[in-house]
């Protein structure tokens, strides 16, 4: 036993995490170790940017990395190990010369010669620690298969290491399914085709848009449904993404007159996001232009108020707070549609999402339980979230949970426009810009300040009257902003 277990604690695998909820896959934009460097229990290693934003990752052991098995700007699915460390041990195998080309090898042995069911679970305990989002098992004990043909053929192929893969029961139905699908027939062949093979994200995918898993084309390795199998189902051709045959020939006739980006990372999530909302939650938008010259007044005031030392005051705090007190008024528009329950879930907070453009795409982290804060702490939530989201290190979690969300596109100097749903939100505010233009005040035509705002929401939850009425009251207390202390 003591020879079968030592290679497992000297070369340990560190798998990719699911570091948010139900992602499949990350990138990896930067390693901070190389082979031959000493890593500690805890150490950041690489950062990776999955679906929703950029995090780092920390090892979660100490030794030399002897392996890093992906370079920068590879996309590894979530279980697949990316780097292998020497922990050292007594069972060590081969001198330290030998360490960096021994650590593939002698990190595979140990799901061959130990059981199944005790090598896997050990890993993802760790890292669901370490990183604070839970893998779940299936993934990890999944991923492996697709991995290990790739990785065998180094002269670790011999007799011991082939069988043991396809041996245990939980690791045959998956590949054995798809591949000896013309083989099957009668109930055998109905059975495969109802139960067609998907991830968990791809079935969620498919139920929001009225898709039936059976009768769509897979083209996943081994027979597995993916996201743009599920796509190509729901749209017409010309609406399909990327023909992979076609770039070759437009690179080669167009040279330096087209550049193609890899829609990957936050872009990707956002396009499917976008897409998924767009189709499933039916829009109405409503506009409305008013007089902000009052309330921008106020935003001057509030600038030179000790209150307010060291947070940033501007137009969008008060049009976030006006949000906030309509939604307090009309509590019903702040819901969401449970789908699979069939309900309509009214919710007593409000986690305030604030669209911000990043290098990496746009992302919306929300203001947790806006509703309980005063003026000044949401200005000052308000700033920290915009500054992180600057810098890039915006967390899954900031993103999850939202309810509705406020779009300021008045700062590219846009009048408004019609904002799409994020997706699991009742509504959302376009924020346009602010004008001088000619206005009746008093009875007399004088230059005022202007802005149009724009509400979009889900017509399956809140309905053209309660729409117009959320809208008329953040117009209200904007061009009135006292109603701030009245009706908040």
């Amino acid at each position: 036993m003591t020879t079968m277990t030592a290679p497992a604690q000297r070369f340990r695998e560190f798998r990719m995490p699911d570091v948010g909820e139900g992602l499949t896959e990350a990138e990896i934009l930067k390693w901070y170790v190389a082979v031959g460097d000493t890593v500690t229990d805890g150490q950041v290693i690489c950062e990776v940017e999955t679906a929703k934003a950029a995090v780092e990752l920390p090892i979660p052991y100490d030794g030399v990395v002897s392996e890093i098995r992906f370079g920068e700007g590879t996309t590894v699915d979530v279980g697949t190990p990316i780097i292998v460390v020497d922990a050292g041990g007594d069972g060590a195998a081969g001198s330290a010369d030998s360490a960096g080309s021994a650590g593939v090898t002698a990190a595979e042995p140990p799901p061959v010669e130990t059981p199944a069911p005790e090598a896997p679970p050990a890993e993802p305990k760790r890292q669901a620690v370490l990183v604070g989002y839970g893998v779940a098992p299936s993934a990890t004990t999944r991923r492996p298969r697709k991995q290990a043909a790739p990785d065998v053929p180094a002269a670790a192929v011999p007799a011991a290491a082939v069988p043991a893969p396809d041996v245990p029961a939980a690791a045959v139905p998956a590949p054995s399914v798809p591949a000896q699908a013309a083989e099957l027939n009668g109930h055998d062949r109905a059975a495969a085709v109802d139960r067609p093979l998907a991830k968990p994200p791809v079935r969620k995918l498919a139920k929001e848009l009225g898709i039936d898993l059976a009768t769509v084309v897979p083209t996943g390795p081994n027979g597995v449904v993916t996201r743009e199998d599920i796509r190509a189902a729901a749209a017409p051709p010309a609406a399909l993404p990327p023909v992979t045959a076609a770039p070759e020939p437009l690179s080669a006739t167009a040279g330096a007159r087209e550049t193609r980006i890899p829609i990957k990372g936050v872009r990707k999530a956002t396009a499917q996001a976008m897409v998924t909302s767009a189709f499933t939650a039916p829009h109405v938008t409503e506009f409305v232009t008013f007089d902000i010259t009052r309330t921008m007044k106020l935003v001057q005031e509030l600038k030179e108020d000790r209150a307010f030392t060291g947070v940033r005051v501007g137009p969008l705090l008060l049009v976030a707070k006006a949000l906030l007190v309509a939604l307090k008024r009309h509590p019903e528009a702040n819901a969401a549609w449970d789908e699979a329950a069939q309900e309509i879930v009214h919710k007593s907070y409000v986690n305030l999402g604030i669209a911000a453009a990043t290098p990496r795409g746009l992302i919306v982290p929300n203001i947790k339980d806006a509703h309980d804060k005063t003026l000044p702490e949401l200005a000052a939530a308000l700033g920290e979230l915009v500054a992180t989201a600057r810098d890039g290190k915006t967390s899954p979690a900031a993103m999850q949970g939202g309810t509705v969300t406020i779009t300021n596109v008045g700062v590219f100097g846009v009048d408004t426009g019609t904002p799409i749903l994020n997706p699991g939100e009742s509504a959302i505010l376009a924020f346009g810009a602010i004008k001088l233009q000619p206005w009746v005040h008093k009875g007399k035509v004088k230059p005022r300040q202007v802005t149009t705002l724009a509400l979009s929401f889900d017509h399956r939850l809140v309905d053209g009257e309660l729409g117009s009425r959320v809208l008329a009251d953040v117009a209200a207390i904007l061009e009135q902003p006292k109603r701030l202390l009245t009706w908040g």
